[in-house]
């Protein structure tokens, strides 16, 4: 990709506010998923209780966790949003890396 890309400065900020508000919305996904690895009500039962670990481990505690993955995920949209708002020139310098983190944690989701 040539380094001739220019983006006008109020597209720059639409963007840099669209990620702003995909991060918000990661937040309100991280505190959910915080919640996810104390699952509880599945009874007393061995099998109930190895579903509820089950579903613990799957919302926290490994790297392919639901919050391990959400934060992937806010770690490369951050990166690119940072890269936008200084100026966008950043970006062509950043976007293999970001492109990369996301694809990576998208595919292991």
């Amino acid at each position: 990709m040539g380094t001739d890309i220019r983006l006008a400065p109020h597209v720059i900020d639409d963007i840099v506010g669209i990620c702003n508000t995909m991060l918000e919305e990661l937040v309100e996904a991280r505190n959910i998923a915080q919640g996810l690895a104390e699952a509880k009500g599945f009874g007393a039962f061995d099998s109930a209780q190895q579903l509820q670990n089950g579903f613990a481990v799957k919302g926290a505690g490994t790297p392919s966790s639901a919050l391990e993955r959400i934060q992937q995920f806010t770690e490369a949209l951050t990166s690119l949003r940072d890269a936008f708002a200084s100026g966008g020139e950043a970006f062509l310098d950043a976007e293999s890396d970001w492109a990369r983190r996301l694809t990576h944690a998208g595919q292991e989701f």
